[in-house]
């Protein structure tokens, strides 16, 4: 079973998988017709949809990082923002 994270980060990546199937023109792709690309193409997006809505449930039902007012733990808020590609650590030492 995967996290909210790693759903949308599957998401994601199937999303970017979708996209190659209709130029997919060299190695084992490259002989497949078009209707067969287009098959692929969209089990790819349906696969991507499914994930994508698991992500966004759980993101919901963790809610926040306001742990101790019922929100998500902090490890797990940070997790979130990797994974949607906002949050950067700030740098260790002594410049902050």
């Amino acid at each position: 079973m995967a996290t909210g994270p790693e759903h949308y980060v599957e998401a994601e990546r199937l999303e970017r998988q979708a996209d190659t199937w209709m130029n997919a023109d060299t190695g084992w792709k490259g002989g497949l017709t078009t209707t067969e690309r287009l098959a692929y193409r969209m089990a790819d997006l349906a696969a991507a949809q499914v994930h994508a809505t698991l992500a966004g449930a759980s993101a919901a039902a963790l809610n926040d990082n306001a742990h101790d007012e019922g929100g998500m733990p902090l490890v797990d808020y940070h997790a979130w923002q990797k994974a949607a590609g906002v949050w950067q650590p700030k740098p260790q030492g002594g410049d902050n």
